[in-house]
């Protein structure tokens, strides 16, 4: 029997826990031809919630649907290139008709989209090759206005593109506003950025779009599905683990299954897994995980390593350039202070929501304090 706490993406709706109002309220904006900004911490389930729409059979059936994750991407055209594969991906499969229109309308690209010996197009766009990134992206934006099916697009960790040049955001509501055969689903984590995206009137998207913003799953709901997971196979699950874990990981569905995939394995048909197992199953995270959050650790300078330090102590850090916060972690200057702020954010190793700061990846503060570094 597969392990229920999946840990790498949405696996089903058998895996997928509750969310049933979330689930309505997108597919009946969707039905209903609205743009969205989904909006939520990391790893609370976002993309996991777009997948499962998208996993419905009616929508499957009426319409294409393309998810894009453009968290890795620096500018423009790595923006094309990913949304490029991301339909390229999805119509692949569904044969020559559904993806012909495609390759003929990306004509800036048509020399790096190759075949295989079946005729079947792989979208093999090298580093570099989009040479006029904003030509291919309106070819893109063509195909999806005139596609055979309406296109409903989600672009995960959307405020990437602030990343970009200043008119990046313009010219993407641009074609928003003109593709009427295409909807799109903008999700992002960075909930300030994304906030400031979609309700300043400033901004080009201001407006456009209807918001959602995803709150942590109840504890109830999901202390029951962890239960009904362990007792399908035969074992059984204290439900004080459960609320361990949802207090220990802020209610975050990810580092939660992370932990419970582990348990899951470790409990055995007709035995019971308690709390005195959450911290034997963390430690060998860590452990497994130790090579990477120490390189990871040690490629911070090391005024960022401090700071990075001083956050994770304080789990949710307010005030870091204050007299008080530095002092109490014997850190430098404000202004230095300042500088390792803007590069912990930029290499993502934090996050900021109502104006404090924490570590991205909650595994990692613990990995601290099991090497004693805080």
């Amino acid at each position: 029997m597969r392990n229920p706490f999946v840990t790498n993406g949405y696996a089903g709706a058998e895996y997928f826990c509750d969310r049933v109002q979330e689930t309505a309220s997108l597919r009946d904006l969707l039905h209903n031809e609205n743009n969205v900004a989904l909006i939520s911490p990391r790893r609370l389930g976002k993309t996991d919630l777009i997948w499962h729409v998208f996993d419905d059979e009616e929508i499957r059936r009426t319409h294409y649907c393309f998810v894009v994750d453009i968290y890795a991407t620096k500018n423009l055209s790595d923006f094309v290139n990913m949304l490029g594969k991301a339909v390229m991906d999805e119509l692949r499969p569904k044969g020559k008709r559904a993806w012909e229109k495609f390759v003929r309308i990306v004509s800036s690209l048509r020399s790096e989209i190759s075949f295989d010996m079946n005729g079947m197009p792989t979208w093999s766009v090298g580093l570099g090759s989009i040479n006029n990134p904003a030509v291919t992206l309106e070819e893109i934006f063509t195909y999806l206005n005139q596609a055979d099916k309406p296109c409903l697009v989600a672009i995960d960790e959307f405020q990437q593109i602030t990343r970009y040049d200043d008119t990046i955001e313009a010219i993407i509501r641009t074609y928003v506003q003109r593709c009427t055969n295409a909807h799109f689903i903008f999700s992002g984590s960075q909930r300030h950025m994304m906030n400031e995206m979609f309700t300043s009137p400033s901004r080009p998207f201001y407006q456009a779009v209807s918001i959602m913003n995803l709150q942590p799953l109840a504890l109830d709901v999901y202390t029951k599905f962890c239960i009904s997971k362990f007792e399908e196979a035969g074992k059984h699950l204290a439900p004080d683990v459960v609320s361990s874990l949802y207090q220990r990981f802020d209610a975050v569905t990810s580092y939660m299954h992370r932990v419970l995939n582990v348990l899951y394995a470790r409990t055995r048909e007709g035995e019971t897994c308690d709390v005195a197992m959450v911290d034997e199953a963390i430690d060998f995270i860590l452990r497994m995980s130790s090579d990477t959050y120490e390189a990871l650790f040690y490629q911070m300078p090391e005024k960022q390593r401090m700071l990075f330090l001083a956050i994770a102590k304080e789990r949710k850090a307010s005030s870091v350039t204050g007299g008080k916060f530095i002092n109490k972690h014997r850190l430098n200057s404000a202004s230095s202070v300042s500088s390792a702020l803007k590069g912990l954010l930029e290499k993502d190793f934090i996050t900021m929501d109502k104006n404090a700061y924490s570590v991205n990846d909650q595994f990692f503060p613990l990995w601290l304090e099991f090497k004693g570094m805080i």
